[in-house]
């Protein structure tokens, strides 16, 4: 009996894991378990706290009270009709006048005040944890906005007005809209739009050849725009969640070429799409074969040179482990580090975390077992419902219910282009990264040695993102904390992506503030830095090219394209970011 046990055990699990990964088939990655233990400790407490219950009773009573007196107001012809609350500031749903106009006013008020009042009864109940409270608040924010009279006909002014004018004419355009969104959805096609950018001719254009390329990275040198090249290469680690295109976008929206046109011979690693053969690839295997390798590549086309090398998002992380185990090992290879909208501490990673704990990540790796990778459909979802105002609602009510269609730019193509994450690589980046933060705390091991972000002594240039929900500026910014070198931090305006692709031009719509600590200088917390730092009207990337000119040589004539030893693979953009 005893010798049959460890195969009931096997069995046994893999039962266990095939229904756990049926449930987040369902429900899109999403743990039950974890919704219901957020539910139940909010409700819990709610029901044994009887000062929480009666000061959420007086609140109801006093906005009740509220809503009647400005309704009375609005009701008489003549009267103040101020509004007894206001949106949140990033709420533009009720900016439209004609929501202050009877009754639509009544509509709106009603539906925010009973958005207060639920962020009231959610938040600040004694004995709730943080993680169930903010899940039981995001929870109440998504069912509340389903519900919003702006997603209704009858409830949004400027809809009705619409449909009264052309007849209903904007939502047969939006049933048109919706049938032909269904199909691609079905299909597995892009947006609508997104034909308009295709890379290689509209976007990733940028002239360059693939001069080295493995199973898990392309690497592209990129031709020089100048007759003379500062000595050190700048080489682009972009995240392995998205195409490294972002920073190759329509030539006025390509950091690259900007790069190449300021005198900088650029490397670009291009990542491949994994599949299912790829599930058991981790995150050393990106470090080794993806910076390493790159790198080495590198060395072999521009001998002899340091390197300036630059990470973005989960690249940015990435980055920042190669550079600290290099420090370690005295590999001094790099010339600098610039990590854009990159965590190395994970304390405070924002409102992602809320789709972050063990039972999520359970569910999760159950998912991934039976695909060998996460879906990007499935992030997609959880990036959206992170701003589900902006990015869903507000396109349903647009496409729809107004029967219009927003033009689509390069960016919007870009991030309809996603890419699959390895289930064994993701599985330890939740784990080892986000549960555990070990990267921060020193327990990271690499080459089976831990690493230390203090080791890093090459200068650091760290940008965050002011409305940034994937990775809070305040995140990034404990870089501080982490490492002595010197640190110049930039806080650009924007949120993760627009925040980064933020190109010069003539009437900037862009701002950043930006401030450099010394070497073993003195620590100031966030707020204090934001105090401190003067705020400049422009792009940030210019002084970004100011940065690293100021960290390198005289200029020198430009090295050959894939002059390692042998011919270039192929023309940039390559073949692995054509993968679907």
């Amino acid at each position: 009996m005893g010798d049959n046990l460890p195969v009931a055990g096997q069995i046994g699990r893999m039962m266990d894991r095939s229904v756990h990964a049926g449930i987040a088939q369902m429900t899109g990655g999403l743990s039950p378990i974890s919704l219901a233990q957020a539910y139940l400790d909010w409700a819990l407490h709610l029901a044994v706290s009887p000062g929480k219950q009666l000061a959420l009773v007086d609140k109801a009573v006093r906005k009740g009270a509220r809503f009647w007196e400005f309704a009375w107001r609005a009701a008489m012809p003549g009267a103040d009709t101020a509004d007894c609350i206001d949106p949140l500031p990033q709420d533009r749903r009720f900016r439209d006048p004609a929501w202050h106009g009877f009754p639509f006013n009544l509509f709106q008020q009603a539906f925010l005040l009973q958005q207060q009042w639920w962020h009231n009864a959610t938040t600040e109940l004694p004995g709730v944890s943080p993680h169930h409270e903010a899940v039981a608040s995001f929870c109440a924010r998504q069912i509340l906005d389903v519900m919003s009279p702006a997603n209704f006909v009858v409830t949004n002014p400027v809809v009705l007005d619409r449909t009264v004018r052309s007849g209903g004419a904007n939502l047969a355009a939006g049933a048109r809209h919706l049938a032909e969104d269904w199909s691609r959805l079905l299909a597995g096609r892009p947006p609508v739009g997104c034909e308009d950018w295709q890379v290689g001719r509209d976007v990733a254009v940028t002239p360059g050849k693939v001069v080295y390329r493995n199973r898990l990275i392309e690497l592209i040198q990129y031709a020089p725009a100048t007759a003379a090249v500062r000595p050190e290469p700048v080489l682009i680690v972009p995240a392995w969640i998205m195409k490294y295109y972002i920073l190759d976008l329509s030539p006025e929206n390509s950091l690259v070429r900007h790069l190449v046109a300021q005198g900088f011979t650029v490397f670009m690693v291009s990542w491949k799409n994994p599949g299912y053969e790829d599930a058991g690839l981790e995150i050393d295997d990106y470090r080794t074969q993806g910076v390493m390798a790159a790198l080495a590549a590198i060395g072999g086309i521009v001998p002899d040179a340091r390197i300036h090398a630059t990470g973005y998002c989960l690249g940015g992380t990435l980055l920042a482990i190669a550079a600290a185990a290099m420090a370690r090992d005295g590999d001094d290879r790099l010339r600098s580090v610039s990590m854009f909208a990159a965590q190395t501490d994970f304390t405070e990673a924002g409102e992602l975390t809320l789709f972050i704990d063990d039972s999520e990540v359970h569910f999760l790796e159950a998912l991934m077992s039976n695909q060998g990778y996460l879906d990007a459909k499935q992030m997609t979802g959880a990036f959206q419902l992170l701003r589900s105002n902006d990015l869903i609602w507000s396109r349903i009510v647009r496409d729809y219910l107004m029967g219009e269609r927003s033009e689509m730019s390069d960016l919007m193509a870009w991030n309809a282009d996603a890419t699959r994450m390895p289930a064994r690589m993701h599985s330890q980046y939740l784990h080892r990264l986000f549960l555990d933060n070990d990267l921060a705390a020193g327990r990271l091991a690499v080459e089976g040695r831990p690493i230390a972000l203090t080791d890093i002594a090459v200068p650091i240039f760290a940008v965050g993102t002011e409305h940034d929900h994937v990775a809070p500026w305040r995140s990034t910014y404990k870089i501080h904390l982490l490492s002595d070198a010197e640190i110049t931090f930039v806080l650009a305006s924007g949120g993760h992506n627009v925040g980064i692709v933020a190109p010069p031009r003539p009437a900037s719509p862009y701002h950043f503030r930006i401030a450099q600590r010394p070497p073993n200088g003195l620590f100031h917390d966030p707020d204090t830095w934001l105090a401190r730092a003067a705020r400049r009207d422009r792009s940030w990337w210019p002084a970004w090219f100011e940065w690293l000119e100021e960290r390198s040589g005289p200029a020198v004539p430009p090295p050959v394209l894939g002059s390692s030893g042998a011919a270039a693979i192929a023309d940039a953009p390559g073949s692995y970011v054509l993968e679907s």
